[in-house]
C-alpha cells in the first residue's frame, strides 16, 4: 500500500500534477493540503477517471484538505473532536479530514501557520495541536494496536537540522520550543515519523519558499510528515521525499512525501 501527503498549494492550479503524481508513484492514497477551494470547486473528474474516490473539505480560497483513495473511503470525518476555531467570532477552518482507506485510518492535516510569535494565530496553533494530541492518543485504541497515520503539512520543523539555517529562523515561528514540544507530545503518545529513517540527515527538506531562489540554493525546511502508529510502523517497507515534484514551471512550494507499507 503506497501513501503520500502533499501540500499542493491550490488543487485547481495543480490537478494535472496531482493526477500525474498518482500515476508516477502508483499511489493508493494521496493526502492533500491547501486545496484552496470549496467542495463544489474541487476538480474531481480527472481523479475519478483514474479510479479514485475523493473526500474533500474546503470552505473558501484558503486552507482545504482532501483524501484521494482507490482502496476505499469509509467513515469520513471532517475535523477532529473539539478542534479549535479561529477569529471573532470563532470559525472552524478546513484543516482536517479523516477516512479509513484499505484498513488504515488516515488523517490529512493542515496545521495552522502561527504567523508570528505573540500573534493570536500562534496561540491558536498551539491549542490546535494540543487538542489534536489528545485525540491522536485516543485514536490508537485501548490497546494501542489501531492502524493510524497522521499526514500533512505540520508547519513545524522539529529539529535544527530540519531548517537550512537555524540562525535565520531565530525569533520566527515553526522552530520555537512550544511548537516543537507540541509536535513531540503527539509523537510521544506512540506515533513515529515514518519517513526519517529512510530519508535522514540535514538538507532533507519538503518545503522551499518561492522567494530568493530558495529551492536551487537548497534553502528549505522539513515540515511535511507522515506519523504512524506502532502497527503502521511495523508495516513500513520504504519511504522517500519526491524532490523532483518541486521542480519546473507551476510547481507547488512543497514536495510530496511517500511511504510504502507491506
Amino acid at each position: 500500500m503506497r501513501i503520500a501527503t502533499w501540500n499542493c498549494n491550490s488543487i485547481r492550479s495543480r490537478i494535472d500534477r496531482a493526477a500525474a503524481l498518482l500515476e508516477r508513484h502508483d499511489l493508493d492514497v494521496l493526502l492533500l493540503q491547501e486545496t484552496k477551494c470549496r467542495d463544489d470547486q474541487f476538480p474531481l473528474l480527472p481523479l475519478e477517471a483514474a479510479g479514485y474516490q475523493v473526500a474533500h473539505h474546503g470552505l473558501n480560497q484558503w486552507n482545504g484538505v482532501a483524501i484521494v483513495s482507490r482502496v476505499g473511503l469509509e467513515e469520513v470525518q471532517v475535523g477532529f473532536e473539539q478542534m479549535p476555531g479561529f477569529g471573532d467570532p470563532l470559525v472552524s477552518e478546513a484543516r482536517a479530514i479523516g477516512a479509513t482507506c484499505g484498513g488504515v485510518r488516515l488523517w490529512s492535516l493542515y496545521v495552522p501557520n502561527g504567523r508570528e510569535i505573540g500573534h493570536p494565530h500562534y496561540d491558536y496553533k498551539l491549542e490546535w495541536l494540543k487538542v489534536l494530541r489528545d485525540d491522536a492518543e485516543r485514536w490508537l485504541g485501548p490497546d494501542g494496536s489501531a492502524q493510524v497515520i497522521l499526514g500533512g503539512d505540520w508547519n513545524i520543523a522539529p529539529t535544527d537540522e530540519d531548517v537550512w539555517d537555524p540562525s535565520f529562523f531565530e525569533g520566527k515561528t515553526h522552530v520555537t520550543p512550544p511548537e516543537r514540544a507540541a509536535f513531540a507530545a503527539i509523537v510521544d503518545t506512540g506515533y513515529a515519523d515514518l519517513v526519517r529513517p529512510y530519508a535522514p540527515g540535514p538538507g532533507t527538506y519538503t518545503y522551499w519558499d518561492y522567494t530568493q531562489l530558495r529551492f536551487p540554493k537548497k534553502q528549505g525546511m522539513r515540515i511535511d510528515f507522515l506519523l504512524g502508529s506502532p502497527s503502521v510502523q511495523a508495516r513500513m517497507a520504504d519511504a522517500f521525499i519526491d524532490r523532483e515534484e518541486r521542480k519546473g514551471k507551476g510547481a507547488s512550494d512543497h514536495a510530496p512525501v511517500v511511504i510504502t507499507l507491506d
